[in-house]
């Protein structure tokens, strides 16, 4: 799976999970921008595990700021 699918992907994910529109979902959305708490974040890396079949570390995870550093992790999972 290339970026640009992984994007695709996880921009219905976050759209969805955040309950924002999806035009506001980009590579450069900060989470906490597009109201994503502790308890959404959470929520949102369940998630993506699950949608793309990976297991994030918790140290990759507290490194997820942005949906660029998500499809990042996601890439290298």
């Amino acid at each position: 799976m290339n970026r640009d699918d992984i994007f695709e992907k996880l921009q219905v994910l976050v759209s969805e999970t955040l309950e924002v529109d999806l035009d506001d979902v980009t590579p450069d959305s900060s989470l906490d921008d597009l109201g994503a708490d502790s308890f959404a974040k959470l929520e949102l890396v369940t998630a993506m595990e699950d949608a793309f079949d990976v297991t994030l570390e918790d140290e990759v995870l507290e490194s997820i700021d942005t949906v660029d550093d998500a499809i990042n992790a996601i890439a290298e999972a």
